[in-house]
Parts: C-alpha cells; structure tokens; sequence
C-alpha cells in the first residue's frame, strides 16, 4: 500500500513537470514542420541524450533482460554485446550522412528523406505505409511500461495500460519537437541514475570473481552459463547471436525516431558533440540488460511467491522485491522513463510520417498538388495520434493477456521488417552517387516479401518452432536486399551509361 500511493505520487509529479515542458513548448508549434523537428535551438548535448534514450527503450530496461534472465550467458552475448557494438558503429557512421541530405531538402521524416533523395513521390509514400509496422514497437513500451506501473501499484494490468495510452498520446498531441528533447533530456538522466543502480545491484554476485558468477548460473542450470543455448528459440548458435545480430545491429539505426534525431541539430559542427553524448550514454544503457542474469540468480526457478514469473514481468519482480521503496520509486521513475523517451519518439515520429507523407502524399496526388495548410496538418494529426492509440492499446491488451513468449517477439517482428525495407534505399542514398531509382525500390520490396515469406511461410529450420526468432528472417532479408539493389544498380547505371554515350557519338558525327 505504501509502495502503491508513493508512486501515485511520482506519477503526478511527473505529469505536472512534463505538463509544464508540454505547455512551454506549445505555444511554438506552428507548424507540421515545427512538430517534427522543433524551432528551439537545442544543445548537441541535449539531443544526444534524447537520442541515447529514445535507441534504448523500454525493450532494453525491461523486456530483453526477461529473455536474458530465461536463456542466460547466450542472450547477454546476443543483446547485449553484438547488436550494441554493430548499433552504434553503424549510428556513427550514418548520422553524419543523413543530416547532411535531410537538411539540404528539409526533409522531416524518414520517407520524405528517401523520397526527396530518389525524387519519388511513390517511394515515400511507399515508405509511409511501411511505417505503421512501427505500431508494433509502440505496444513493446505500452507493455513494458504496464507491467512496471502494474506491479508497483499492484493493480489490474489493463487500467494501467488504459492510463498511460490516454496520457502519453495526450499529452504528445500537443507538444512535438520542441517539449520532447526536454522530456528526453530528463528521462536519459533518470535511466543513467537507474542504469548504474541496476548494473551495480549485482555486485555480491561477483564476490569470487566473474568465474564465480558463472558457476552460480551452471548451478541453476549448466545451460545459461554457456555462449549457445539450444534449448532457446533465439540463440541457439552462433548464426543467431553473431551474424543475424550484427545485421541487424547495423541496420537497426535506420528507423525514423533514431536517424531523425540529428535534424534537430542546427549546425554541422553540432553532429559530433551530439553522438559523444548519445553514444557513450547509449552503451551504458545497453549493458543494463545483465539485470537479466542478477533476476535468474535471485529467482532460479523463475518464480516468486509460489507464482510464476513470466519474463516480460521478471525485471519489474526483481526490482519490487530486492530494493527498499525509496530506490523502487526511483527505479520505477528510471524505467517508465526507458518507455516514454522512446514512446514519445515514436508517436512523435510516426504521427508526422502519416500525416505529412502518407495522408500529405494522398492528398497531393488525387488533389492536383495541393497541400493542406499548415493549420490543417496540426488538427490532422491530432487525429492520427488518436487512431495511433486506439490501435496500440487493442494490440497491447492482447500482448498482455496472450503473449507468445515475449512481446519483444511480436515488436521485432514488425519493426524488423519496416528498417530492413529501408536499409539499401539509406546506404545507397547516402553514399553512391547517380542511383537509378529502381534499385533501391526493387531492394525494399524485395526485403519486405523474404523477411515475411520467411517467417510466415516457415521456410528455414530455424521457422519451424513455436516461436519464431525475427532476427533471422531480417538478416536474410537484408542481405538479399542489398544482393538485389546491387545487380540492379550496377545493370541500370550501366544502361544509363551507354544511352549517355551514344547520345555524345550521334551528335558528334552529326
């Protein structure tokens, strides 16, 4: 009971602070422009930080230490490990590169940027609709979120999951660009505060040195103490926990609310304070998965309270239950706030992708090239973010009450799909001159049809399981992608080529 009124509390304090950042930022969002990106001039610092907190979401803080906790040593390798390192080389190598074409052509929105770099209204329209795969991820963080507040309020799981849908899409109605850097810079804060806290938690366990940890995990069971564990359905060898993760990792960064970040910049001598920030934050967030392992030494037969502990909920029961109520409020503040720094990009991101470029797009296409007003495309997405949470809240419900395995699974799934469709059209965009527009389309719808054929249609062993490891499907997807794009851009620039060249020899002997 005490527990359950301090952190009402927290959550009012909360609302009433972000409330205050949400009206302060208001009164400038004039426009669909200022929405997504903001008029304020931001500090690089600052939008490192939100950049760090909205990569590392609530499937960082609370969702994959669950799988870790279940799966052991060969989960931590996979998360927490590979795909960090791939993630973040990959973010450093691209940011520079996306900002110097999005800002030239103002674009707002991942689609529009692919749009405007292939000068093709079909292929960002395109783009918007593969955005609402990103809905998926939307319920991972309404889940995530749910089962911490859930715990800590010691409530039915659905009102809670009610309550936060009504209030974060309320409140990101109205604010955008311009209050969500502030919230971000505060929730980055707190989830560091968290992160140190949750990865020191664990100490005693190293008490006879990292051996010893490990021989506390072979005593639960041998299995979770070794890099591969095929008894899991996601990391059973090193196909999955190094290749596919390294693929992933490095296409990972190619999804609207990361890549975007670094149009809030106002200068190109901006970009490199910025991923120090957001880079250094951002690994420190990464390693908060080993939770996971501290969870499974402390609850071996992951149960708690004669109960069982599902892994979605195992990182909210560790915390509850290890910590005096003090550090509880604050580790519940750090990790709802792993949840809302990305939830607010997302719907921040999302939102303006369809409004600008899927109903903007239809819009100009069946309306002769005119364009809705500026006061227009506010009220519209309005809209959109209430369609946006009536869809994220039917989905979160049925992840709550029946999920298969994880949510993670269910997030994966579709986001996995959504960057592996935009992986060629950003690499080739960014750093190959002259490409013929129909390689990177040909790639894309390539992407989309393997990753899905692959993982509906069961076409690997590694798909004839009960649960299905997304990763695997993407890898393969993308590299058959970039395979695709290649042939197509070498065949058509040559064409291109030769047409050029013949042009110059019939003027010449005329």
């Amino acid at each position: 009971m005490e527990l359950s009124v301090l952190t009402i509390i927290l959550l009012l304090c909360y609302g009433l602070f972000v409330g205050f950042l949400i009206f302060k930022g208001s009164g400038k969002t004039k426009s669909i422009n200022d929405y997504a990106l903001g008029n304020f001039q931001f500090s690089p610092a600052f939008v490192g930080l939100s950049l760090a907190a909205s990569t590392t979401s609530a499937a960082t803080f609370i969702i994959n230490p669950g799988l870790i906790g279940k799966y052991g040593i060969s989960g931590f390798i996979s998360y927490g490990l590979v795909l960090p390192i791939a993630a973040i080389i990959s973010l450093i190598i691209l940011s520079k590169k996306f900002r110097k074409f999005g800002s030239k052509v103002s674009a707002i929105s991942l689609a529009q940027w692919i749009g405007k770099r292939y000068n093709s209204k079909g292929y960002n329209l395109f783009f918007a609709f593969l955005s609402l795969l990103l809905i998926t991820f939307i319920v991972l963080i309404c889940v995530g979120i749910t089962q911490v507040l859930a715990a800590a309020l010691n409530t039915d799981p659905v009102w809670v999951l009610l309550g936060v849908i009504i209030v974060v899409f309320s409140y990101m109605m109205i604010g955008g660009a311009n209050a969500m850097v502030y919230t971000n810079t505060l929730q980055a804060f707190s989830m560091l505060i968290v992160a140190v806290i949750l990865i020191g938690s664990g100490y005693e366990f190293f008490n006879d040195g990292f051996s010893g940890f490990i021989m506390r995990l072979e005593a639960i069971n041998p299995i979770l103490a070794k890099p591969l564990n095929p008894e899991s359905y996601l990391f059973r060898d090193y196909f999955e926990i190094i290749f596919c993760q390294i693929i992933v990792g490095v296409a990972v960064i190619c999804q609207p609310h990361i890549l975007t970040k670094s149009l809030l910049l106002k200068s190109d001598k901006d970009v490199n304070k910025y991923l120090t920030a957001g880079t250094i934050v951002q690994a420190i967030f990464f390693l908060v998965i080993i939770v996971g392992l501290y969870a499974r030494i402390t609850f071996p037969d992951l149960e708690y309270n004669g109960e069982a502990i599902a892994p979605d909920s195992l990182v909210s029961t560790y915390v509850i239950s290890q910590f005096p109520t003090y550090i509880v409020l604050l580790l519940i503040f750090g990790l709802i706030s792993a949840g809302m720094s990305t939830l607010e990009g997302l719907i921040q991101a999302l939102s303006t992708t369809i409004t600008a470029d899927l109903i903007g797009g239809i819009k100009t296409t069946i309306g002769n090239g005119k364009q809705f007003s500026d006061k227009q495309n506010l009220v519209i997405n309005k809209g959109v973010i209430i369609a946006l949470a009536i869809i994220s809240f039917i989905f979160s419900y049925q992840q709550l009450i029946n999920p298969n395995l994880s949510v993670a699974i269910f997030a994966q799934n579709g986001v996995y799909a959504y960057f592996s469709a935009a992986f060629v059209p950003v690499i080739f965009g960014m750093f190959l001159k002259n490409v013929p527009k129909i390689a990177p389309i040909i790639a894309s719808v390539t992407a989309i049809l393997v990753h899905f054929a692959i993982y509906y249609l069961e076409l690997t062993p590694y798909m004839d399981a009960p649960v299905k490891n997304p990763a695997i499907p993407s890898a393969i997807a993308i590299v058959s992608s970039v395979i695709t794009g290649s042939l197509f851009f070498i065949i058509y620039r040559k064409k291109t080529y030769d047409n050029r060249l013949v042009s110059k020899m019939e003027q010449i002997s005329a």
